[in-house]
C-alpha cells in the first residue's frame, strides 16, 4: 500500500516518493539528472513526475541554459523563496 503524503493526504507510488525525496533539497533538476540520481528507468521516472505534477507537489520551470529541457522543483521551496520578507 502506497504511503500517504502528509502535505495533502495523497497516496503516492514508491517511485514518486523517491523523486519527491530527491527534489526536497530545493535544487532544480532536469529529467536526466533525476533519472541518473535515483537509478530508476526513465519510463518510471516519467510516470512518477506525472503523478507529482497532478497532485501539485512539483512544478516545471524553464531551463535558461538549455531550452529543450525543463527543470523540476518542489512547490514548497518556491513558496518559501518567493515569500515576502518582513523588514524592521
Amino acid at each position: 500500500m502506497p504511503a500517504v503524503n502528509s502535505v495533502n493526504k495523497v497516496r503516492l507510488p514508491p517511485s514518486s516518493q523517491r523523486v519527491l525525496t530527491l527534489l526536497k533539497d530545493g535544487e532544480p533538476r532536469t529529467f536526466k539528472q533525476v533519472t541518473q540520481e535515483i537509478e530508476i528507468s526513465p519510463r518510471t521516472v516519467r510516470y512518477a513526475i506525472k503523478k507529482l505534477k497532478e497532485n501539485g507537489l512539483i512544478i516545471e520551470k524553464f531551463n535558461f541554459r538549455d531550452a529543450r529541457q525543463v527543470l523540476y522543483q518542489t512547490k514548497d521551496v518556491l513558496s518559501s523563496d518567493e515569500a515576502p520578507k518582513a523588514t524592521a
